[in-house]
């Protein structure tokens, strides 16, 4: 629920209340006609209860012209409500967490960093969608199942680290990481099942080779968009030396393009190749497009006017006074 004017401009009236009060003000100030008395006596006393109540007249009228124009704006409790029709996509992001990910070819951060940092913004972007997290170097695991509440999605994400911190056994088993993923989604009733693969190496390790991985993905009518992660030649990694500290040395950047290709061509997805932040972005833009979800959202907004609780007491004022300044603090010329 919100609140809101529905005529705003109107409000730009009481401007004109300073004015008006110095107006009222003046006018009190030049005070009454008087009469001279040889004898003060009477006044003594000093003012009576009536004319120091008097000013409440003006106060009235002040409340009053306020709550008016107030009123002329419209003031609106606003009840907004949204209906989804239809269903989002189940999509599983498969994401590398080998040592290689470490790579600093995508400045200021690497590789892994880049890309949980593109992938939240992604999952910000699917606000229908069931989405799972796997993680995979040496074996594969699920680091989230599929789920709608992003927000828990997005803490398990942050906290994905490489597999040499993790103190896990290094390598690249990208065979494992779609069939985790395909195992994860292959119940969904979902119309459109997505795994969205992202390395920047060649398989080395697992039991289940990606061409196998992608058969199975396949039968499932799973699609599977691959991405080659990593720029071409030699890059700089980070290496722990004897004595615990830290050098970069420059290693080769190796990527099985032509598996990943296989992959995304047999399942009816594609290939992409980022080589920097920009580029990977841009990837997973494209994915977005590519992939919409089939929903159809109906917006309805409901509008409780509040005009008439500022009106009716201001009516309430407007009579008060004019009554009371004809009758109880009537002047008499």
């Amino acid at each position: 629920m919100s609140f809101q004017f529905a005529n705003p401009l109107v409000l730009g009236l009481l401007a004109a209340l300073p004015l008006l009060i110095w107006y009222l003000l003046k006018r009190r100030a030049a005070g009454p006609a008087a009469l001279q008395y040889a004898n003060v006596t009477p006044v003594r006393a000093g003012r009576g209860w009536k004319a120091r109540m008097r000013p409440l007249l003006n106060v009235a009228r002040i409340a009053a012209l306020a709550l008016i124009i107030f009123g002329l704006a419209r003031p609106q409790l606003v009840q907004a409500k949204e209906i989804v029709q239809g269903q989002g996509l189940d999509i599983v992001l498969a994401l590398d967490i080998s040592g290689s990910m470490a790579s600093l070819d995508f400045q200021p951060d690497n590789r892994l960093q880049a890309a949980k940092r593109v992938i939240a913004d992604f999952i910000d972007e699917r606000i229908y969608d069931r989405i799972g997290l796997v993680v995979f170097a040496k074996e594969a695991f699920n680091q989230s199942p599929l789920t709608t509440d992003h927000a828990v999605l997005d803490r398990l994400l942050e906290r994905v680290e490489l597999a040499p911190d993790l103190k896990i056994e290094d390598g690249t088993a990208i065979g494992l990481g779609i069939a985790n993923a395909a195992h994860m989604i292959k119940d969904s009733n979902a119309k459109s099942r997505v795994v969205i693969l992202l390395t920047d190496g060649v398989n080395n390790a697992g039991q289940i080779d990606p061409a196998t991985a992608a058969d199975a993905a396949q039968a499932l009518g799973i699609k599977v968009y691959t991405i080659g992660m990593g720029r071409t030649g030699e890059v700089p990694v980070p290496v722990t030396d004897a004595f615990g500290g830290t050098q970069i040395v420059y290693q080769e950047s190796q990527i099985d393009e032509a598996t990943l290709k296989d992959i995304a061509a047999k399942t009816g997805g594609l290939y992409f190749r980022a080589e920097d932040t920009r580029g990977l972005q841009e990837i997973y833009a494209r994915i977005n497009e590519l992939e919409k979800s089939q929903v159809e959202i109906i917006n309805f907004a409901k509008h409780v006017e509040l005009m008439g609780w500022l009106l009716i007491p201001a009516l309430a004022l407007v009579l008060g006074e004019q009554l009371l300044s004809q009758t109880l603090f009537r002047r008499i010329p």
